[in-house]
C-alpha cells in the first residue's frame, strides 16, 4: 500500500508540473530565426561616409550576430533585449508590429559594441557604436529589410463551382422567347 501511494503521489506531482509548464509557456521571441540584409554607413564627426557595407544580421534564441562585426572586430553572438514591443494600426488600417531592441557586448580588450535598432514589420533601422575605454571608436548607421522581403499575403482558397452546361441553341431560344412575349404574359 505504501509503494502504490508514493507512485500515485509522484504521478500527480509530475502531472501538475507538466500542466504548470504548459500554462506558463512564454511567448516565442519575435526575432527568432529572422535574417535581415542591411547596409552599413560609417559616420565620422557627423559626416556620413560614401562607402556602404553590405551585411546580414541573424537572430536566434535571444542572440544576434553580424557578419561584418564578426569578421572585422571578432564579435560573436551577442545578447539583445527588446525594450518595446507594440502593435499599431497604420494609415491603411493594417496592424503593424514595431520592436525597439538594444544589444551590447564587451570583449577582453575593454572594447564594447552597442547596437540599437527598430524593426517595423520587415524593415530595420538602427545604429552601431563601438567604443574602447568609453571613447567612441566607430559609429555606423544601418537600414535594411528582412531577407526574402515583404512577406506574401495568404492566397484566398479556391472554391469548386459547378458549371451548368447548356446546349448552344437553348439559351438563345429562351432569351428570344422572353423578348417576344408581351409584358405580363409570363405570369
Amino acid at each position: 500500500m505504501g509503494k502504490s501511494r508514493s507512485i500515485l503521489s509522484a504521478a500527480v506531482i509530475v502531472a501538475v508540473f507538466l500542466c504548470a509548464l504548459f500554462a506558463f509557456k512564454a511567448e516565442k521571441d519575435p526575432l527568432h530565426k529572422r535574417v535581415f540584409n542591411i547596409s552599413l554607413s560609417e559616420s565620422k564627426d557627423g559626416v556620413v561616409g560614401k562607402k556602404v557595407i553590405a551585411d546580414k544580421l541573424y537572430f536566434k534564441d535571444g542572440k544576434m550576430y553580424s557578419d561584418f562585426l564578426g569578421d572585422k572586430f571578432g564579435y560573436k553572438w551577442m545578447r539583445y533585449r527588446i525594450n518595446r514591443d507594440s502593435i499599431f494600426t497604420d494609415s491603411t488600417d493594417t496592424e503593424v508590429r514595431m520592436l525597439e531592441v538594444e544589444g551590447s557586448l564587451t570583449d577582453e580588450n575593454n572594447q564594447t559594441v552597442v547596437i540599437y535598432f527598430e524593426t517595423v514589420e520587415w524593415d530595420i533601422d538602427g545604429t552601431i557604436k563601438i567604443t574602447k575605454n568609453d571613447k567612441l571608436k566607430r559609429y555606423y548607421d544601418f537600414a535594411g529589410r528582412e531577407k526574402g522581403g515583404k512577406p506574401k499575403k495568404p492566397k484566398a482558397k479556391k472554391t469548386n463551382k459547378m458549371i451548368e452546361v447548356i446546349p448552344a441553341g437553348e439559351e438563345a431560344k429562351k432569351v428570344h422567347e422572353e423578348s417576344i412575349s408581351p409584358p405580363g404574359a409570363n405570369q
